[in-house]
């Protein structure tokens, strides 16, 4: 069954993938080698055939199917070498090296390419299109998960069939409290932080993320921002920001991070003496809000004051009592957990 499920695999012209963190082995081998296109990140295992029969005949024959199928495949002969020196209950699983020196992984114009970056979603089989595998280590071989989303791009037209699979998004991370600082293409006013989504899915693959304003007493202008990149990762309590991931990007988990929030943390008028980190102000920080973020980014910093008139800021390692003084404003970090954020399938 797995050499029928290959064949067919290898009359669509289908580009067959194995995600990092999955394995391919036995009867999985064989639909990954039909490839048009393959890639292997996750393990690729194979072994020799197995069989209840004694019958030394069926047993050459069934070799002679293996051998005439995966000659068709263009497979490495390393690989069958491989396969027929393992043992039916043991498996050989490839290392990177291998993969790489065998010429396992292949572009659509037939050249060998080197292990690359994880690919891990998968997509239904129209002509061209790219199959993920993987599994357990049995003969079992499912190639027919549900279909990611296709979101046209004129970009990916000339990408190989795995190249446009790998950037195409399919899944979007959602986190509460997040702010995403910086890499701005556009800013609009939306209804709810899901027309927000949905504007930057609109953009077919130019906007990777965006950050919804959730403060209700901003009335007017812009609360939805779209952005090219993910920018600065920045605590902010009205925010709610999302990122589009790829069948490369794994599942955002969740983590420490010291936040200054500018709603809740900071404060005009205010200076917090002493516990400078440098005798020179910050560099490149000519605004409360760019002192604030130098803070947040520098792992030293436990508080800032910028002292506006001079347009100064001070990073500081301790901090200090503090005291009222006209025209400087300080904010204090606080170490938060951030629980791993909300995935919503793009379907």
């Amino acid at each position: 069954m797995g050499l029928l499920i290959a064949d067919d695999v290898h009359q669509r012209k289908l580009a067959t993938l194995i995600p990092a963190g999955s394995g391919c082995y036995s009867a999985c081998a064989f639909v990954f080698l039909a490839g048009h296109e393959r890639q292997a990140d996750g393990e690729l295992g194979v072994h020799q055939i197995s069989s209840d029969s004694t019958d030394l005949v069926s047993a050459q024959l069934s070799i002679s199917d293996i051998l005439d199928v995966l000659g068709r495949f263009d497979t490495p002969t390393e690989v069958l070498t491989a396969m027929f020196k393992t043992p039916p209950d043991d498996m050989h699983v490839f290392t990177k090296a291998e993969v790489e020196q065998f010429g396992i992984n292949r572009r659509q114009n037939g050249e060998g390419i080197a292990a690359t970056a994880p690919v891990s979603a998968t997509s239904a089989a129209p002509r061209g299109s790219a199959v993920a595998l993987g599994g357990s280590k049995s003969d079992d071989v499912d190639a027919s998960e549900p279909a990611a989303p296709s979101l046209p791009a004129a970009s990916t037209s000339r990408l190989s069939a795995l190249e446009e699979y790998a950037r195409r998004p399919t899944r979007m991370a959602l986190h509460a409290g997040l702010d995403f600082y910086g890499g701005d293409i556009a800013s609009l006013r939306t209804g709810d932080a899901a027309a927000c989504a949905r504007q930057c899915l609109s953009m077919t693959g130019t906007c990777k993320a965006f950050t919804f304003n959730t403060n209700e007493r901003i009335v007017s202008g812009p609360n939805c921002f779209l952005k090219s990149e993910k920018g600065i990762v920045d605590g902010n309590m009205v925010a709610i920001s999302g990122e589009l991931l790829t069948s490369a990007d794994r599942d955002p988990g969740s983590f420490v991070m010291g936040v200054i929030d500018p709603k809740a943390s900071v404060f005009d008028n205010v200076d917090l003496p002493g516990g400078d980190l440098s005798r020179r102000p910050a560099a490149g920080a000519y605004s409360k809000d760019q002192c604030r973020l130098a803070c947040v980014e520098n792992d030293r910093c436990l508080a800032f004051t910028f002292v506006a008139p001079k347009r100064e800021c001070w990073l500081k390692w301790t901090i200090g009592t503090p005291r009222y003084r006209d025209g400087m404003v300080s904010g204090a970090k606080k170490l938060i957990t951030f629980e791993a954020a909300t995935i919503v399938e793009l379907e």
